[in-house]
């Protein structure tokens, strides 16, 4: 899973589990998407977004792993209409890092509707399909050999007969379009993005449950380290690498010594552990997204991340014999360009 049910602390309410963050070209400017609610739990009371918590796409632009932007979006209870109110907030400078920075109200909305500014920023928030697909068997393989240090054990797994996992269910998404020049001033500029899904405390702060920049992180390495899944959604991008830098060479250096893909396992590990840390997804603004082998600008609805991710790290190819044919609902070109909610 990207970032699915990724910890105990996100399976408590998952109004607040990020399952992806996607970032791309769109018709009129740069994409921001992420999905929360994923179906896949089950039932819940009351699903959709939580009102006591805050969504964040936090944007940086200069390279440091730390937000110079915040778009945050707050939401209302569910009418008897199943419809929630929402509020989007701007908050620019040094202020886009306090959670509790008033901003500047940029949009008010409901779910369901597309709202835009005079200047072209859009937003929609609703139910949706879910764009991402994982192989389950591939999936649970690659979690043991990391945390076990292991090979991929996939004796008896015929790629023939490989699933989506997530075939059918659906999400509730957050689709923002921002104009370029909202963002940089520039045609094209590279910033870097995450996304945090934080929880109002009985003593007045919030808490982070979830955080998401680059895909894959979680799958990889917390799979049977839930811990370490806490952990990972709490805390800031540019402190990630001195946080959890030595815990992430050592998972890698142990596959990779299993798999016998390296000469030099712990080397290896380290340039992959700076690469996905700090974890934040880079972009250059007004380029096409791909999330690749050969690099990483954005992440459009229909990336491979599993088999790019899965590969990077055992430094071999994984595949989960599965790709975008396997999504149920497909994504659109036209906003809000996720795909439509299953019936």
């Amino acid at each position: 899973m990207s970032h699915h049910l990724d910890s105990p602390l996100a399976r408590q309410d998952i109004r607040l589990d990020i399952t992806d963050l996607y970032l791309f070209r769109g018709e009129t400017g740069t994409v921001f998407v992420i999905n929360v609610c994923h179906s896949i739990f089950g039932a819940i009371p009351s699903p959709g977004y939580h009102p006591e918590g805050m969504y964040e796409f936090k944007i940086d632009l200069d390279g440091d792993a730390v937000e110079d932007i915040t778009y945050r979006i707050t939401f209302d209870e569910r009418d008897p209409a199943g419809k929630q109110r929402f509020v989007l907030r701007r908050i620019d400078g040094v202020q886009a890092i306090d959670p509790h920075a008033e901003g500047t109200v940029v949009l008010r909305g409901a779910t369901g509707e597309t709202a835009t500014t005079a200047g072209g920023l859009r937003i929609w928030a609703g139910k949706a399909g879910d764009p991402f697909w994982i192989e389950p068997d591939v999936l649970h393989a690659v979690g043991h050999a990391f945390q076990d240090g292991t090979i991929i054990d996939l004796k008896g797994w015929n790629p023939a007969q490989a699933k989506n996992l997530f075939a059918g269910h659906s999400v509730y998404s957050i689709v923002l379009e921002v104009p370029d020049k909202e963002l940089t001033g520039a045609r094209e500029r590279k910033i870097g993005v995450w996304a945090v899904a934080s929880l109002a405390t009985d003593a007045g702060g919030w808490r982070s449950i979830n955080r998401v920049g680059l895909p894959m992180i979680h799958p990889l390495f917390t799979q049977y380290n839930e811990d370490l899944g806490n952990r990972l959604n709490a805390g800031r991008p540019a402190d990630d690498f001195a946080t959890y830098g030595d815990t992430v060479i050592k998972s890698i250096a142990g596959a990779v010594t299993a798999l016998g893909t390296a000469e030099d396992p712990r080397g290896y590990a380290s340039k992959v552990a700076h690469r996905f840390f700090p974890n934040v997804l880079p972009y250059t603004v007004g380029t096409a997204a791909v999330f690749g082998f050969a690099g990483w600008n954005g992440r459009s609805l229909t990336d491979n991340a599993p088999d790019v991710m899965f590969s990077i790290a055992a430094n071999r190819p994984v595949t989960l014999g599965i790709g975008k044919e396997s999504v149920t609902s497909k994504p659109s070109q036209a906003f809000p360009y996720v795909p439509a909610a299953p019936k």
